[in-house]
């Protein structure tokens, strides 16, 4: 990963843990990244039910309330995921990386097998043809065979498989301890840095 990453998409799925999503958008804007937010439908549903937002509308209308959310930020750019003629659905503008969290195993299933049927699993298949970083975040347990098979087909297809496992060894007392240790992983892998836990051996 020698180029600099300053474009990043962020896809939101339909597993559990949304919230993870929500704090590494809040961190990558404050990283001054770019950043575009897909959102697929049972990711909506999860983030509503996780979270309480509210994120309805028309595509525009989603994508203020967003930035509003985010504090006003135009760094954030919003398709609807069911817009396949959106400009990161083409090589020719495809992000500098993408993170897909929460990862759903139905996702992971899909774009393991190649198949593009919204905009996130399209611009995944884009990602891996440009040989561009692509990090899956997966919150399930525990997995089954299928679901290992379909990570490790990612994995050997150059994805970057990260699963939302927060550690102890930085001494979390609060939940947001343990989101943001996620959270950091996710940036150290994209070499973008961070204060958002204590390192091993640090002081």
């Amino acid at each position: 990963m020698d180029k600099e990453i300053k474009h990043i998409l962020v896809a939101m799925t339909g597993a559990s843990g949304s919230i993870y999503g929500v704090r590494l958008v809040e961190e990558l804007l404050r990283a001054e990244r770019r950043v575009t937010l897909l959102v697929t439908r049972a990711g909506m549903e999860v983030l509503r039910y996780e979270t309480g937002l509210e994120w309805r509308g028309t595509t525009s209308e989603r994508q203020a309330l967003m930035r509003d959310y985010f504090g006003g930020s135009e760094g954030l750019v919003h398709y609807d995921v069911g817009d396949l003629f959106a400009p990161p659905a083409s090589g020719s503008s495809a992000p500098d990386a993408m993170v897909v969290v929460p990862c759903s195993m139905g996702s992971a299933a899909r774009m393991a097998a190649g198949i593009s049927d919204n905009l996130a699993e399209r611009v995944a298949d884009v990602v891996l043809k440009e040989r561009r970083p692509l990090l899956l975040v997966p919150r399930e347990t525990p997995f089954n065979q299928l679901h290992l098979e379909n990570l490790l087909r990612l994995a050997r297809a150059g994805a970057q498989i990260l699963p939302a496992m927060p550690a102890f060894y930085h001494r979390p007392r609060t939940m947001e301890d343990l989101i943001d240790f996620v959270v950091g992983k996710i940036l150290d892998s994209l070499r973008i840095e961070h204060n958002l836990f204590e390192r091993w051996g640090g002081a």
